[in-house]
């Protein structure tokens, strides 16, 4: 009974997402932008971590119910303006020994 539950939810999200790709396309592709923030995470001692406020910037999104072309839907980008992406701050370690700075 469950796989045949599992079967036709895959079946038909399957025919969802085909009929969502065949409209995007005959649309021809139509994207717009949507305004996200960007934050940046930094990790501090003791499993804290930081979020830093980047900026607001103009994302490109596809007017499509699923993903489509590599870009996020534009209704989920309206939706979660602060679920765009995160960039991560790089955690250097020390230096080796004998190893040279750009900074002088």
């Amino acid at each position: 009974m469950a796989l045949a539950w599992l079967c036709g939810f895959a079946a038909v999200s399957l025919v969802a997402f085909a009929v969502d790709w065949t409209v995007y396309k005959l649309r021809g592709s139509p994207h717009s932008s949507v305004a996200v923030s960007r934050f940046m995470e930094i990790p501090l001692k003791g499993q804290q971590t930081e979020y830093d406020f980047l900026g607001t910037a103009n994302v490109s999104c596809a007017v499509a119910l699923f993903p489509q072309d590599g870009q996020d839907p534009c209704w989920h980008l309206r939706r979660n303006p602060t679920n765009g992406r995160t960039w991560r701050a790089a955690v250097l370690g020390p230096l080796p020994k004998g190893a040279k700075t750009a900074a002088k």
